[in-house]
Order: C-alpha cells, then structure tokens, then sequence
C-alpha cells in the first residue's frame, strides 16, 4: 500500500535590495519550521517582486511543473502590498491552468483584512491572520483539520481572529542553517516582535496583540548574535520595531561589544526611550540609531495616535548629538490635520536641530489600520497605482500635498549634506520635480 506524499510550496515575494540575503528572514522562519515538524516535502520559491523575471506567467509555469510530481499539494504565499497585483493576477491563471490543490494566504494583506477575504482572493481556500510558524505546519501536518486559531477557511464564518505564538518555541533559522550565513556580510535580523505603541497608521501593534511575550528566546538571540560575530557579518539590520523598548536591549548590545563586533548595526528606535546606559553601550559600537518621529504637532500625532514627548526627544537627541552617534528621524507627510506649512515646521525643527538624514515618507493608507478604516473622516484621497499614498485632504490640496513631496524630494537629495533651515531647503525644492519612483520597488541587479 502506498501513501500519498504531501508537498507544500512556500512562494514569497520580497521587496528585493541588491545586498539582501536570498532567503529573506520571515520566510526563512516559516520554511524552518516546516522543516523541523512539517511532514512532506517542502519546496522555496522567493522571486523579488523587482525582479525583472516575476511575472504571473512564470510563476504560473512554475508553480504547474512542480505539482506534476506531486499527489497533495499547499500553496501558501505571503501576500504584501506591493505584491498585490501579481497575487491577484497570479491565482485566476493557476486555477485555469488546472491547479487543484489548497492555496493558502497569509502576510499582512491577510492579517489585516477584518472581513471579505473572499472577495478579495476568490481563488484561496485558506487565510491566515498573524504570525505563520505555527498554523502553517498545522495546515500542512492535519490538511483535514479545520480548527486552527488565525485560520480561516473560505465558505466558513469568518472569526477574524489572529494566530497566538510562543516566541520561545520558534527555531532559529541562523541556528538551523536555514539562511546560509556563508560568506553573508548583510542580514536582516530580529530579536522581538509586535509593538506596545497604538499608531493609528501601523501595522505592528495588531501583529503583536496575541503575543504573550514581545522578545525571541534570549539563549536564542545571544546564540545568534554570536553567530554573526563568528562569521564577520558586517552590517546588520534590525528589523525590531522599537529595539529600545526591549527587556533585553542593553544586554544585546553588551553582547555585541563582549563579542568585540566592529560591524555596522541599525537599530529603529524611539528618541524618548532612550537613556544613558542605553546610548552609552550604543556609543561603544558602531551603530545607526533610527529614529521616528513622524510630526513634532500635537494635533497631527492625536490624530494618529502618535504623540510624542517632544521635552524628552529633545532632552535625548542633545544627548545623542553629544556623544557622537550616528542617527537619523524619519516623517510623514499627508497625515490628517497637516497643513504645508505644520510639515515645513516640522522639517524646520529637524534641520535646525542638526540632524543629518532626515527621510520624509508619503502616509500610505495601510490595509486594516484605523487610519484607513476611518479615511473619510479626515477627506484623504489616494493616489492610484499598486502603492496609493496619500495626496489630497481636508487640511492640505493635492498642490500643497506635492510641495511637500518636493520637500522629501529634497532631503533626499541633500542626505548626509541637509540645509540648516526651511528656507535653504525650499530653494533647492522648487527645482525639483514630485518623484514617486523612489517609494517604489527597484529594479535589483542581477
């Protein structure tokens, strides 16, 4: 008697840069713990979505071939925004080529949809809402079983509940050897998920709702920390949301300087969490602290539920300036209450405050958010195209709104080297265009 044998696909499509690893991090955790209890065969495909290859008729093709050789078969795809076009391409044209198998859904396009998955991908039989690990080998162990947290099956009542994780259970894909640290002198690394902050326009607060702890392992994360150290990676990028509100944050940066790291490390971190042990084993190594900052007007952060002590980042980006760190503060134009001239205030406080990169970003309408879900109350109107940001609201005219993206034009060009004032940047404004492009994915080199 034989028995069948069950294959999982795991499609990803990353927003690709030409120094990331090719195995990006979150689906390297998804396929390592398949590997250490799924039961079958486990088959990667990561295609950029900037890859000049990544179209529906080649993954259409590949996906085809593979299940030629297979009795029972899962596709699973993170679905992202800037991936939404080819997913919704992609589905009608494997159903059409024949493909019979469970395709499964998940990733934020999944996570943050409180209803009407099913209109939106009619293709799909499965959904999951939340972190994968644990539901996808779930899925792929008990492809019978049709109670499992986060899941949703199409043709069921919709609970739009999210998936519950034990961080400590997870295994490490560095450790696993799941990503390839050989000759990697880059990575994308993360020692915590999930946010304790409420921003109205993020993603990351729902992520980290039915998490009972926010921190990986910490024997994990050290082991990993020395791993990198062992390999000579040279710069790592931390993709914590806020590194510095971690438990465990000063004892990952004392590990590093144990290690003697003379690496690169970027940590996203908020100016008013900050404090003197905090920066002073920063100031030890050779860091890029990133802060964000989004609006320095009450208002604008009520409305986003994103208020920030402004006494206090001051206090702290003194301190920052004094000790030398590298740092830079992200913005936003388009928020609801701005105004061209509260986000030339805004852009005035940071320069005058000498900071040397400041990155000024469109507001995107992220799917499921409260920003999005209450759009109308505050009159904002996307622009059209795979990544609608933001162009038009109660408080600002699509004019106004591309004076400002004249502005972040400007930063942008002047990075490293940023006028000291408003008025110094505006004069180098007016000769430039509005640039969307370089909020898009690029082209990645072969």
């Amino acid at each position: 008697m034989t028995t069948s044998k069950r294959t999982i696909i795991l499609v990803e499509f990353p927003w690709g840069r030409d120094k990331d690893p090719r195995v990006p991090l979150g689906h390297a955790s998804l396929l390592t713990s398949l590997k250490k209890i799924g039961n079958g065969e486990i088959i990667s495909i990561v295609s950029p979505i900037n890859d000049d290859t990544t179209t529906p008729e080649m993954l259409n093709n590949r996906i085809m071939s593979i299940t030629e050789s297979a009795d029972e078969i899962d596709l699973a795809i993170g679905a992202y925004v800037w991936a939404e076009e080819v997913i919704i391409r992609l589905l009608p044209m494997l159903r059409a080529s024949g493909f019979t198998g469970r395709i499964i859904l998940g990733g934020p396009q999944i996570s943050y949809t409180p209803d009407g998955l099913e209109e939106l991908y009619p293709e799909a039989d499965v959904f999951v809402r939340g972190y994968g690990e644990i539901a996808i080998v779930a899925l792929f162990n008990e492809p019978g079983e049709k109670t499992i947290e986060g899941v949703h099956f199409a043709g069921q009542e919709d609970r739009n509940e999210q998936t519950s994780v034990d961080l400590s259970l997870l295994p490490s894909p560095w450790l696993s050897e799941a990503i390839d640290i050989k000759d990697q002198k880059f990575v994308r690394w993360e020692s915590q998920r999930g946010c304790a902050f409420r921003c109205s326009f993020c993603q990351h607060k729902e992520a980290g709702k039915r998490l009972e702890r926010r921190e990986f392992d910490e024997r994990r994360v050290m082991g990993e920390i020395d791993l990198f150290c062992r390999s000579e990676v040279k710069e790592i990028a931390v993709l914590d949301p806020i590194f510095n509100i971690s438990p465990i944050a000063n004892p990952i940066l004392q590990r590093f300087i144990d290690n003697g790291y003379t690496g690169r490390l970027s940590l996203q971190c908020r100016a008013e969490k900050c404090n003197d042990e905090f920066l002073g084993l920063v100031s030890e190594l050779d860091v890029k602290l990133e802060f964000g900052l989004q609006t320095i007007h009450k208002d604008e952060g009520k409305a986003v539920d994103r208020i920030n002590n402004m006494r206090f980042v001051n206090k702290w980006l003194d301190r920052v300036n004094e000790l030398g760190i590298d740092y830079e503060i992200s913005i936003i134009y388009g928020l609801p209450n701005q105004t061209l001239e509260s986000f030339r205030e805004t852009v005035d406080w940071c320069l005058k405050k000498g900071v040397p990169v400041i990155k000024a970003f469109p507001l995107m309408l992220l799917r499921g958010t409260q920003i999005e879900q209450h759009r109308d109350e505050w009159g904002l109107i996307e622009s059209e195209g795979c990544m609608p940001v933001v162009r038009e609201s109660h408080t600002f005219t699509h004019q106004e709104w591309c004076q400002m993206d004249k502005l972040s034009n400007a930063l942008k060009e002047t990075e490293g080297d940023q006028p000291k004032s408003i008025s110094e940047l505006s004069r180098i404004a007016n000769n430039l265009d509005t640039n969307m492009a370089r909020f898009q994915p690029l082209p990645i080199s072969v």
